[in-house]
């Protein structure tokens, strides 16, 4: 691999580009379009490790059925990974292993028109996997994990995350705490939303849904890790915050910090780690380093891998790098002029647009929404930051400060916020909270109902499958 060349990268370039790439687009035009991602974990019902060659074959047969779709991503293997619709912009894929479905559909003006495709690209897997006696199912820690191999697709992309997710031994002089599930991306799976924000809005809408995360914790937490930790609900904010993305806090989970200006932002921007680059169509994995010190390092070690051969190569900073540059935050500033929302668990696929919907309602209302967060003492004034509070109530039981009926009361006002920013817009999409007016008034989520249906003598099989019915 050829080295690069050395630059001269003073603070003003980065903090330029920095601002142009993340904070710049949300002055191009707002357009109010909404991005959803849907991850959904392939199971087995032989209760055996995935074929992934079924994996292909069913992949195949959608290529030929949805013709509309083209080959975009090739594994080394010579399998496809990704494939794309160009005129819609919807991306089937596989998120680290295929063991994970990914449906990515492109930007659209309402839910309905999102729902339609993913309802019939879903039915579409979903009955051809099942004449192989697997299945897919809307829960978000696989609940057949245990069957799996979890190994990464072979591509320069998922092979660099895991190895650098596998690396947390290098670090074990830090005073830091690690999983020992560095595999987590192979069986863990989430539903994100991107929605286009206007610089005016950035940063209240920053502030204000951070405020809100631990709620939404209450309302979709759909991850338990059976077998092993069943007081989690959701075990995906532990499996990020105790990997080699939470070595800097400032990468993963909530913002600490109320920000009072886009210089605050961009002073956040510049706190985070980058961990990966690209040289030579090669991505190169080093030792996570905070961003403006990355470019006052001369030179760079990392490892690529070459045909299964992970080599030493050494390289200089350049400002391009900045492309590599990626949180994993709940509020996840984007290079598109949005923000992604990806806190929540896939949800019960026939729940699938819950998350979207409301998400979008209380954009829709954020300042009614600010109002009630700034004032709320149900769970705020007990001594407890955002960070705190989500990782209370992502546990079973509720802290002993929290009032459950005043709770669940707070959320049934969250619910009409959204659902009266939803009215706002006129395309009737109210109709998809239904489900969460429902888990309100039952004091319930998917992850608590499942697991009170096992203690009631419910098989996993049967949740797997009512579950997975759209």
């Amino acid at each position: 691999m050829q080295r690069s060349t050395n630059l001269s990268i003073n603070e003003e370039d980065v903090k330029k580009r920095l601002y142009r790439r993340f904070i710049e687009p949300t002055t191009h035009g707002y357009k109010d379009f909404i991005g959803i991602e849907i991850e959904i974990p392939i199971l087995n019902l032989e209760k055996k490790a995935v074929n992934f060659m079924i994996v292909h074959k069913v992949t195949e047969e959608f290529l030929e059925t949805f013709t509309q779709f083209k080959r975009n991503v090739i594994d080394h293997n010579g399998h496809v990974c990704s494939l794309v619709d160009k005129d819609t912009g919807d991306i089937v894929s596989y998120d680290c292993s295929y063991n994970n479905l990914e449906f990515s559909l492109g930007k659209e003006t309402n839910l309905f028109n999102v729902h339609e495709r993913f309802s019939e690209y879903y039915t579409f897997f979903k009955e051809t996997f099942e004449k192989h006696n697997h299945t897919l199912t809307g829960i978000g820690i696989n609940p057949y994990r245990v069957h799996n191999e979890h190994v990464p697709i072979p591509s320069e992309r998922y092979q660099m995350l895991y190895h650098h997710l596998c690396s947390y031994s290098r670090y074990s002089k830090l005073p830091k705490y690690f999983h020992d599930h560095p595999e987590y991306g192979m069986f863990s799976s989430a539903s994100q939303v991107q929605l286009d924000v206007e610089q005016k809005d950035l940063i209240k809408t920053i502030n204000v849904f951070n405020k809100l995360e631990p709620y939404k914790a209450v309302l979709f937490s759909n991850s338990v890790l059976l077998g092993e930790n069943e007081n989690l609900l959701c075990c995906r904010d532990m499996f990020w915050r105790d990997s080699t993305h939470g070595i800097n806090p400032h990468n993963i989970g909530m913002y600490d910090t109320e920000l009072e200006s886009l210089d605050d932002l961009l002073n956040y921007i510049k706190s985070l780690n980058i961990y990966c680059t690209m040289r030579n169509g090669f991505y190169i994995n080093f030792p996570t380093i905070n961003i403006m010190k990355y470019f006052k390092t001369g030179k760079i070690r990392g490892e690529y891998c070459d045909k299964g051969k992970y080599d030493l190569v050494e390289f200089t900073p350049e400002l391009d790098d900045i492309e590599y540059l990626r949180s994993f935050k709940f509020l996840d500033l984007t290079y598109r002029g949005t923000i992604e929302y990806r806190s929540c668990c896939t949800q019960p696929i026939s729940d699938v647009m819950t998350v979207g919907a409301f998400q979008l309602g209380l954009k829709h209302n954020l300042d009614k929404l600010s109002e009630l967060m700034d004032n709320d003492e149900v769970i705020y004034r007990h001594g407890y930051n955002p960070t705190e509070l989500r990782k209370l109530l992502v546990e079973r039981e509720l802290p002993a400060f929290i009032d459950e009926d005043k709770l669940y009361n707070v959320l049934a006002v969250i619910l009409d916020l959204s659902k009266e920013g939803l009215i706002k817009r006129g395309y009737g999409e109210e109709i998809f909270l239904k489900p969460l007016y429902e888990r309100v008034k039952n004091h319930s989520n998917p992850a608590r109902r499942m697991l009170e249906m096992l203690e009631q003598g419910i098989s996993i099989d049967e949740i797997i499958k009512e579950y997975g019915e759209l």
